[in-house]
C-alpha cells in the first residue's frame, strides 16, 4: 500500500471528532505487520472471549457518577485483572462496534445501565521482535483526554517502518546482473553475443534480455571453452599492441634524438688499419653508422655533427680504427690519398698502357685497375695486378667474365689473347671495385655493369647503319680515336659506314697505331704494315674488336650518322681542325694544308 493510498483516507479522518475516532482501526490500516500490504477485510471477534481473537480486549471505563438509584459505579473487580504487558499490535484486529464501527459509548448519566457481561482477562503475549529503522510518520493523530484516559487506549505515535518501492522484475534482474557482471573483468566484452547460454529466456517472454553473469541473483555464467579463448586472444591482441607502442616510441624517440649518443675518439692516428665499404646513395647517417660498426668512429651522431652536411661518395676506403670524427671526414673527403677501388676511365682509353712520340705514357684500363685496389692494410697487400688482370681476361671463358650474348662469338674467336674484351668496359667514373676481389670477378663485375649501360645509351635499339650491336662498338671506338671534335663524330661515322659500302677499306692511322708502340698521328713505317686483325690498311672492313673505351657520344654517332657522300677526312691543324671530301683529288689537297702546318710529314712534297 503506498503513501498516495494513505493520504486521501487521513484526510477524511482529520475531519471526523475525536470521540468517533478508533485509533485500533486506524493503525490496523496504516502498519503492516510483516512488510505486506494490508487488506480491509478482516473476521470480526463475535464477544470479548472469541477464542479467534489476536489481541488484547481493550478495558472500557465509563466516568463515575455519584447518582443514586440506577447509577452504577465501576467494578471493583476490574482493577484487579492484570494489565496487558505489550500494547496493541498490528496483529491484532479491533472489535469495533456494530453501531458506529468504533468501541461503544458510555451509557450516559441518570439511565439504568444494562448488565454488563463478565469480563475476561486479555490473553498475555510474547513481546514483539523490535524492528530497525522506523520512523514517526508525521500524521500521528493524538487522543484527546476524558473518556480515553485508560492507558490501553491512549494515542502513542505510530511508527511506521519504511516501505520499500518494489521495481520492475526485469529492471531490478538487470542491475544485480550488471553488479555481477562488473566483477567479471573486461575479458567479457563479447561472452553475452557470442556464447547461447548467456541468453537469458525472458525474451522469449518480455521481449526483454538479461546479462549472463553471476549477480546479487545467484545466476552463475557457465565458464566455456569459446570464452576462455577469447581471453586468451583479446590478451595475445592487447600485448602485441602494447609492443607495437612501445617500439614505435622508441625509434620516434632516437629519431629525436632523446637516445643520442655523441661519443667521440681523440686520438688522430688511430689503432688499425680497416677498409670499409660505404654503399651508394648513402645518407650521412648511413656514413656514420657504417663507421661505427667498423669502429672507425665513437658514435654515429659525432660524425653528423663532423660532416656538416658536406656531400660524400659511396665507395671503399682505407682508414684508421678508433679516429676522431673529424679526422675520419677529412680521410674521406680526399679522394686521392685514403680512396680505395675507384677510377676514372676516359673515353677511347685502351686495356694496355700506351706511349706516345713525347714519351709519355698513358696507363690503361687494367693498370688503373690496379693502382685502384692495390693497398697494404695492415702490413699486407691486397688487391691485384696488371699480370692478373691480362691472364684473366685471355683464359677465362666469356660467361666467367660476363660477357654479353651479343658480343660472346667475336670474344670466343680471339680465346687466349686478353685484348679480345677490348671496347666491353665502358668509360665513366667506378666507385665501388672491391680491393679483395679476384681479378675475375673484378673484370666480371666491370664488364656486366657496361653492359647496362650501352644499353641504356641505345645500343640494341633499331637503327640504320645495317651493323649489329658489336659491330656498331667497334666502329664507335674507331671514330672515338680519329677525331678529337665531338663534332666531327657523325661525319666520320659517315665516312667509315660509306667506305663499307663501297667495299673500301677503311684505312684508319688509329686501327694501326693500336697495336704500333708508340701512338703518333703521323703515321708510318713498320705501323702501316703491321699485320694483325686491327690494321685496317692491312684488312677489309672493320678491326676484329673495338680499339678503345666507347663513349655515348661516339656510340650515338654511328648510329645515326650525318647524311653525305664523303669518302675521305684529314686533321689540318693542332686544333683538331677536320676536313671531309667526296673524291681523292679533293682529299690531297686538304691533306697538303696539313702538312703546311706541319702536323703530318709522311707524304708531303
Amino acid at each position: 500500500m503506498t503513501d498516495e493510498r494513505h493520504r486521501p483516507r487521513r484526510h477524511d479522518l482529520s475531519d471526523q471528532p475525536t470521540e468517533q475516532l478508533d485509533l485500533e482501526r486506524l493503525r490496523y490500516f496504516t502498519q503492516p505487520a510483516d512488510g505486506k500490504p494490508s487488506t480491509r477485510h478482516r473476521r470480526r471477534r463475535a464477544v470479548p472471549g472469541d477464542p479467534t481473537m489476536t489481541g488484547p480486549q481493550p478495558t472500557v471505563q465509563p466516568p463515575a457518577t455519584t447518582g443514586s438509584g440506577g447509577a452504577r459505579g465501576i467494578d471493583p473487580q476490574a482493577h484487579d485483572a492484570p494489565a496487558p504487558t505489550t500494547g496493541p499490535t498490528p496483529s491484532s484486529p479491533p472489535s469495533p462496534s456494530a453501531a458506529t464501527g468504533g468501541w461503544p459509548a458510555p451509557p450516559p448519566a441518570g439511565r439504568p445501565g444494562r448488565p454488563q457481561p463478565e469480563r475476561v482477562a486479555p490473553r498475555r503475549l510474547p513481546p514483539r521482535q523490535p524492528v530497525d529503522h522506523f520512523h514517526e510518520p508525521d500524521n500521528a493523530i493524538p487522543v484527546r483526554g476524558g473518556e480515553f484516559d485508560d492507558p490501553m487506549r491512549r494515542a502513542v505515535p505510530h511508527r511506521v517502518p519504511p516501505r520499500p518501492v518494489a521495481a520492475p522484475p526485469n529492471v531490478l534482474d538487470e542491475d544485480r546482473a550488471d553488479a555481477g557482471d562488473s566483477a567479471e573483468g573486461v575479458l567479457d566484452l563479447w561472452d553475452d553475443r557470442d556464447d547461447p547460454e548467456s541468453v537469458n529466456p525472458g525474451r522469449r517472454d518480455g521481449g526483454r534480455t538479461r546479462r549472463s553473469g553471476a549477480g546479487k541473483s545467484g545466476r552463475t555464467r557457465p565458464a566455456t571453452a569459446g570464452r576462455l579463448r577469447k581471453r586468451v586472444v583479446l590478451a595475445i591482441v592487447l600485448t602485441c599492441m602494447l609492443i607495437l607502442v612501445v617500439g614505435v616510441g622508441f625509434v620516434g624517440l632516437r629519431a629525436f634524438g632523446v637516445f643520442e649518443n655523441t661519443k667521440d675518439y681523440t686520438d688522430a692516428a688511430g689503432t688499425a688499419d680497416v677498409i670499409v665499404d660505404i654503399p651508394e646513395n648513402s645518407t650521412l647517417m648511413d656514413f656514420g653508422q657504417i663507421l661505427e660498426d667498423n669502429d672507425v668512429v665513437g658514435s654515429v651522431q659525432a660524425f653528423i655533427n663532423a660532416a656538416d652536411g658536406q656531400p660524400m661518395s659511396g665507395g671503399y676506403y682505407k682508414l684508421r680504427t678508433q679516429i676522431p670524427a673529424a679526422t675520419a671526414v677529412e680521410m674521406m673527403t680526399d679522394d686521392t690519398a685514403h680512396r680505395v677501388g675507384r677510377m676514372v676511365v676516359p673515353e677511347g682509353l685502351q686495356l694496355d698502357n700506351k706511349e706516345g712520340v713525347d714519351g709519355k705514357i698513358t696507363p690503361g684500363i687494367f693498370q688503373m685497375i690496379e693502382n685502384a685496389t692495390a693497398v697494404t692494410v695492415n702490413g699486407e697487400r691486397i688487391g691485384t695486378d696488371v699480370a692478373e688482370l691480362e691472364q684473366a681476361a685471355a683464359q677465362d671463358t666469356p660467361e666467367q667474365l660476363g660477357v654479353p650474348d651479343w658480343a660472346r662469338a667475336e670474344v670466343q674467336n680471339l680465346d687466349g689473347d686478353h685484348r679480345r674484351i677490348e671496347g666491353l668496359i665502358a668509360p665513366g667514373t667506378w666507385e665501388t671495385i672491391d680491393p679483395n676481389d679476384s681479378a675475375t670477378s673484378i673484370l666480371h663485375d666491370l664488364i656486366t655493369a657496361s653492359t647496362s649501360r650501352f644499353e641504356q645509351w641505345g645500343l640494341l635499339e633499331p637503327h640504320d647503319s645495317g651493323l649489329t650491336p658489336y659491330q656498331t662498338l667497334v666502329a664507335a671506338s674507331v671514330v672515338e680515336r680519329e677525331v678529337t671534335d665531338p663534332d666531327d663524330y657523325a661525319k666520320v661515322a659517315r665516312v667509315i659506314l660509306n667506305r663499307l659500302d663501297k667495299g673500301q677499306r677503311l684505312e684508319m692511322d688509329s686501327t694501326a697505331n693500336y697495336t704500333a708502340e708508340v701512338t703518333n698521328i703521323d703515321v708510318y713505317g713498320e705501323a702501316y704494315r703491321a699485320d694483325n686483325v686491327w690494321n685496317t690498311y692491312r684488312i677489309e672492313g672493320l678491326p676484329a674488336t673495338p680499339i678503345g673505351a666507347v663513349g655515348e657520344r661516339a656510340l650515338t654517332a654511328v648510329e645515326y650518322p650525318t647524311p653525305g657522300n664523303w669518302l675521305y677526312f684529314v686533321t689540318i691543324d693542332r686544333d683538331g681542325t677536320t676536313l671531309f671530301a667526296d673524291t681523292f683529288e679533293q682529299h690531297k689537297r686538304n691533306r697538303e694544308q696539313a702538312c703546311e702546318n706541319q702536323l703530318l710529314t709522311t707524304g708531303c712534297s
